[in-house]
């Protein structure tokens, strides 16, 4: 077990939780938390927001009876890690774009740490937050909020772009950049129970075979994906 050393709400039922200790992970790479016994069944896989020496971040939004267990915690609460899982973003050294749908702005800025040259796209539905914070970081940081943060980019700009956040967002966000140059990162988020391929919880639908987020994403080629089918179209 880990020591919580703060879980600050930053926006309505939007926090960042910090954990004391010194952790690894790769871009893009998740940890699954749990602070609770036999219910909820599932733990809950989050995303890396950010590493430091002696702590690692998540941010996160309260969605279930999981979330909602862990935004109650407290500094100097205890709570469980196990990661970090999954494949992330590549290091790339061309020009990259960096788009968040809501929730999904949680990856990217750990990503902008590592690449400090990237623009990053923030997108929210309501209620902007951490834009300050993305602008210590990032190249350039484009927000906005109650409309399509799609409509700001111009893929024609780009090598690569990394996209998390509603599905709906990621499949218009390949459909944009198909005919371009730039590749297409997706990370797909998903309900895990064991975080290292044997349960088959996390099945992502793609073009040949349907693969496991967990170890074999959470981030794909956007080409790999059957949008259509995820989509439930």
């Amino acid at each position: 077990m880990s020591i919580i050393i703060s879980n600050r709400e930053v926006a309505n039922n939007v926090y960042v939780l910090t954990v004391e200790g010194d952790y690894q992970g790769a871009i893009g790479q998740f940890y699954i938390l749990r602070a609770w016994g036999n219910y909820p069944v599932l733990s809950r896989p989050i995303s890396i927001h950010n590493i430091e020496e002696g702590k690692i971040q998540f941010l996160y939004k309260v969605f279930g009876e999981g979330t909602q267990m862990i935004s109650k915690l407290r500094a100097g609460d205890e709570i469980g890690l196990e990661g970090p899982f999954g494949n992330g973003f590549p290091h790339i050294e061309g020009k990259v774009a960096m788009i968040g749908g809501g929730i999904g702005v949680a990856p990217f800025y750990y990503a902008a740490k590592q690449m400090p040259w990237a623009d990053v796209y923030l997108g929210f539905g309501q209620e902007a937050y951490l834009v300050d914070e993305y602008e210590k970081v990032a190249a350039n940081v484009v927000t906005n909020v109650g409309g399509r943060v799609l409509d700001d980019l111009d893929v024609d700009a780009y090598d690569a772009i990394f996209v998390c956040g509603p599905h709906g967002m990621m499949h218009a966000t390949y459909e944009k950049a198909k005919n371009n140059k730039a590749d297409v990162y997706v990370s797909m988020e998903k309900r895990m129970a064991c975080g290292v391929g044997a349960c088959l919880v996390c099945s992502v639908i793609c073009q040949e075979k349907n693969k496991r987020a967990c170890v074999d994403g959470p981030v794909f080629l956007a080409t790999e994906v059957n949008f259509d089918a995820e989509n439930g179209l």
